[in-house]
């Protein structure tokens, strides 16, 4: 998926830290939904513990969007069966789900080409 970079330049960021959370962090999973879900108020993010982290997912997804916003950037790689960057896969129970993560969803509905590895 990465076959085609020399030449491109990239802004690391990671939306789960951008919304607040810390590194390490307990492993999270969207709820009854997806990313769009999500976005949509219909469903949540919890964490390993039961703890409700919806809003660190919203916000990391809106710091994202804003980074892509004011670089100009057109597209953005994300890691996949991730709860916010899910491209393709996203996982639930340790199994890989198709759906969107949070700030994928959120980056695609803003016209940003979304790639995963």
């Amino acid at each position: 998926a990465l076959s085609n970079i020399k030449g491109r330049h990239f802004i690391p960021i990671c939306p789960e830290q951008l919304g607040g959370l810390p590194t390490p962090r307990k492993r999270a999973e969207i709820v009854s939904g997806t990313g769009d879900d999500v976005l949509n108020a219909g469903a949540k993010v919890f964490d390993e513990t039961g703890e409700d982290v919806t809003e660190f997912f919203l916000k990391g997804a809106e710091c994202a969007l804003m980074i892509c916003k004011l670089a100009g950037a057109k597209e953005a790689y994300l890691k996949d069966k991730s709860p916010c960057c899910g491209v393709n896969l996203i996982c639930r129970r340790n199994e890989a789900i198709s759906g969107y993560g949070v700030a994928c969803a959120l980056l695609k509905r803003h016209g940003i080409s979304v790639r995963g590895f």
